[in-house]
């Protein structure tokens, strides 16, 4: 009797809209060495108060949720336990910043009304406390009582762009993420109040000024609807980018919240959705860097022009700035307006984000498919990044595209 042979295992790959689509955009190279390989950054911050910041917004809503704490929270009674908590989770999976000394000692002082002077560019978990304080006294009050699932797991499965059966791993793919929803009848029974007519919540006023959200409502046959959210931990993006290598954030924040709709859509209970919602949360609590940022897209007309209007004294101030100088006092409506960015649901939009998402999927798959072939992982993966994200990567003194550069050399 001939035994059958065992059938090849199947595996159907799965891609994550911030894991994944965001990563390699940034550097494909460096996307396959810390996604797909066992070299993680030794320096992690950017991806540690990412962590850090959802992880304390979601605590702070379940906490908010059961016990009904009034706003303002105080720091070292409300505020202060779930940074801990947070932390302490963080560091099980081997996700630390650098500067441990600072944060503890930061958890030692009496409050935490840091301002921008106060903290220096290595001051990470420093700043990451000043603006997780910041975010739950700012944006909680207004957030907390809107949302109706916190955390909402949503997953959803496509065709394998230019599937080919004899190359391809898989004829589908994957898609994760992880968002906040609204719902508009939480809305109206939370705050007691229909068609957005309440102005004392500053997301329902934002909302209610811009008008291609309310030709939604108007246009809608079903008051029924949600809206997304996702929080940052990074400065605004330019609108633009000087560079044709490197990624355009605004663009891709937008494609990310996108897709996000078409996942949700495809869950059971979901109902249509109006709008996403993005909290640039380092708005809050801007660092000289972001200054210099800000003032570097001012000159290189990376700011919407009305935007500039609306805030002139504090882009002002920012423009005349200099970065030795003490940091400019800022106003309150400016970093709230910055740190808020509202996105409108359109189809259209909706497939080419898809299709967008497509195509990063089968660049990842083309190189992948390139190393199991025997190809060298700096031939299969493209080191295309920008200067910024060279000069702080772990992986730039072995990489092609470092040691290629022109060496400067000063004259004495």
């Amino acid at each position: 009797m001939k035994l059958p042979s065992r059938s090849k295992s199947y595996m159907i790959p799965e891609y994550s809209l911030t894991g994944d689509l965001l990563s390699f955009l940034t550097c494909n190279l460096q996307y396959r060495y810390q996604n797909k390989g066992t070299l993680p950054p030794s320096k992690p911050v950017q991806r540690w108060f990412g962590e850090f910041i959802h992880g304390v917004m979601e605590e702070a809503f379940i906490q908010w949720k059961q016990n009904k704490t009034e706003f303002p929270w105080d720091w070292k009674e409300d505020i202060r336990p779930i940074e801990d908590l947070i932390d302490l989770r963080l560091q099980t999976r081997g996700l630390y910043p650098h500067d441990e000394d600072l944060f503890f000692s930061i958890l030692n002082q009496p409050d935490n009304n840091l301002t921008i002077n106060d903290l220096n560019e290595h001051d990470h978990k420093k700043l990451a406390s000043a603006r997780a304080e910041k975010a739950i006294n700012i944006w909680g009050k207004h957030l907390f009582p809107l949302i109706d699932s916190s955390e909402l797991m949503i997953k959803g499965i496509r065709n394998m762009p230019q599937y080919d059966e004899n190359r391809s791993r898989s004829n589908y793919y994957g898609i994760n993420g992880v968002v906040d929803v609204l719902t508009s009848m939480k809305i109206n029974k939370t705050l007691e109040q229909s068609n957005l007519d309440n102005y004392n919540n500053k997301i329902i006023e934002i909302l209610k000024k811009d008008p291609q959200f309310q030709d939604k409502i108007k246009n809608a046959d079903d008051e029924d609807y949600e809206i997304i959210i996702d929080y940052k931990g990074m400065k605004r993006p330019p609108i633009e980018v000087n560079d044709p290598k490197s990624e355009n954030k605004w663009e891709s924040h937008k494609q990310q919240i996108l897709t996000y709709t078409w996942l949700r859509s495809k869950q059971e209970d979901s109902k249509s959705i109006f709008a996403g919602i993005i909290f640039y949360l380092n708005e809050l609590v801007p660092s000289k860097e972001d200054l210099m940022l800000i003032k570097e897209e001012m000159k290189n007309g990376l700011i919407d022009e009305n935007t500039i209007i609306k805030y002139k004294n504090d882009f002002d101030l920012i423009d005349n700035w200099q970065e030795d100088d003490k940091a400019p006092e800022l106003s309150d409506d400016f970093k709230l307006g910055r740190s808020i960015r509202i996105i409108n649901i359109d189809e259209n939009e909706i497939e080419k984000s898809l299709e967008k998402f497509d195509e990063v999927v089968y660049d990842i798959e083309e190189s992948l498919i390139k190393e199991i072939k025997g190809c060298k992982i700096q031939d299969a993966w493209k080191a295309e990044a920008d200067e910024r994200t060279c000069s702080a990567c772990d992986f730039k003194t072995f990489c092609k595209k470092n040691k290629n550069k022109p060496k400067e050399f000063k004259i004495p």
